[in-house]
């Protein structure tokens, strides 16, 4: 509640790598963009965008910065609503002056607790990650007809790992699936999907996939199972999209297996995979309280809809800024000659973003794409976004188990690895090119005009 620390505190967060000592990184920001654009050049590219876009989905940068801008307005109008919502809040609290960006995150909070009065502890006991476990394989049961048996005699780096065989309806073999749920000493934070084995043709047979997922979800106690919250829920769904595009996967070569596509395409079977978990049909086949058995309330499922669009203007605002902001140092056909600031200052006035608003990375700490692999890149999150919205589109008009959409999503999607054109195997499945609609819907960010 203290306004001037919280000033203090912003500040030295978006000035972090920009105070003119040895750690500044301003010069180097220039200095790696002109770089990459040279070696683009001298491969005879126009720019780095285009040398990097070339094997992705969007093709190109102008498609990318195509799909930005159309949701650009949409999350800007929202942004600008959510700022009169906290300028109402700031004056209870006596406080005239204009929003900050520093009082964003802070009235955010305030309002979030007001409005919706959604409690994570309240959730969580309907959450127990057995019983969500089970949601997994009944959603990948109906939709694939695939089974599950859990093995015990197979060899396991630790105690904690489970294993299952996965097996198609007809019980033909499928591949191996390892799950290692829970945080441990020699284990990096987060969660992730790899592959032991990737699958491949040899001599005319399918050499079937090994694939793990691993995350750090809480390990059960005396007294109760182990408890996720609702992100925890939808990370395991996520990571099993991944799984289920290692462990479908039916190609030649298994350098094109599985996972091996374009960056912005790799994100939809993982991420179409969340939906289900949040449809209430699906919820409430595993939201059961672990001590009742209780099927999560109806109030509590429309409590944490209604939350879930709140704040997306802001979210979707300050994303957007960073992916415009990343296509503008690497659309560049000539070297930048101004200094970061002033370059990432008319990169941000060119599209009005407000002074409320910063970009999420700025440019002296944006890793993802100086050291993160996402140069050119980092719209990629929201191009997936929009994929798998607009996917499961399909599944909400025509049924959340329709098995003709289902087949064509495996066979289309999740089995072809890397080895077409992804627009080509996306519009195979849907029909039609992805709209921007549906996750605009999604957001909330429809609602403003």
């Amino acid at each position: 509640s203290n306004r001037k620390l919280r000033q203090e505190i912003w500040n030295a967060y978006q000035m972090r790598a920009n105070n003119g000592n040895d750690k500044d990184n301003k010069e180097l920001a220039i200095k790696i963009s002109n770089l990459r654009g040279e070696k683009a050049r001298l491969l005879g590219y126009e720019t780095h965008a285009d040398y990097v876009l070339e094997k992705s989905m969007a093709k190109n940068p102008e498609t990318a910065t195509k799909l930005l801008m159309d949701l650009w307005t949409p999350a800007l109008n929202m942004a600008n609503k959510e700022a009169s919502d906290i300028k109402e809040m700031m004056l209870k609290d006596g406080i005239k002056d204009e929003v900050q960006p520093y009082d964003w995150r802070y009235y955010t909070e305030k309002i979030r607790k007001e409005r919706f009065n959604l409690d994570e502890q309240e959730m969580k006991p309907y959450f127990s990650l057995e019983k969500t476990r089970e949601g997994v394989f009944t959603v990948c049961e109906k939709l694939y007809g695939l089974q599950f048996k859990q093995l015990n005699n197979v060899p396991k780096y630790h105690e904690d790992v489970t294993v299952w065989e996965v097996t198609e309806a007809n019980g033909n073999h499928v591949g191996i699936l390892y799950m290692d749920f829970h945080p441990r000493t020699s284990k990096r934070g987060g969660a992730w999907m790899t592959s032991y084995r990737t699958q491949k043709m040899e001599n005319g047979k399918r050499v079937a996939p090994v694939v793990s997922i691993v995350c750090n979800f809480t390990k059960p106690t005396e007294n109760a199972p182990a408890l996720l919250t609702f992100d925890e829920v939808s990370t395991f769904f996520h990571e099993f999209g991944h799984a289920l595009h290692g462990l479908l996967s039916n190609v030649t070569y298994e350098s094109l297996a599985g996972t091996s596509v374009p960056r912005d395409f790799v994100e939809l079977p993982s991420q179409i995979m969340e939906n289900w978990a949040a449809e209430p049909e699906v919820m409430k086949m595993y939201a059961k309280h672990y001590k009742t058995g209780e099927i999560i309330p109806d109030a509590l499922i429309e409590k944490m809809q209604k939350a879930g669009t709140f704040d997306q203007g802001f979210v979707t605002t300050e994303y957007l800024a960073a992916s415009i902001l990343d296509m503008a140092y690497h659309t560049q056909k000539a070297d930048i000659t101004s200094d970061a600031e002033t370059f990432e200052k008319e990169a941000m006035n060119k599209i009005n973003l407000p002074s409320t608003i910063i970009p999420r990375y700025r440019s002296t700490y944006f890793n993802h794409i100086f050291a993160g692999g996402y140069s050119a890149g980092y719209y990629s999150y929201i191009w997936s976004g929009v994929l798998d919205t607009d996917a499961f589109e399909v599944f909400k008009i025509n049924g959340l188990f329709n098995s003709d959409y289902a087949k064509s999503f495996r066979k289309n999607v999740l089995e072809k690895g890397g080895t077409e054109d992804p627009m080509e195997l996306y519009k195979s499945f849907k029909g039609a090119e992805p709209s921007v609609e549906p996750l605009l819907r999604k957001r909330g960010l429809n609602q403003v005009k």
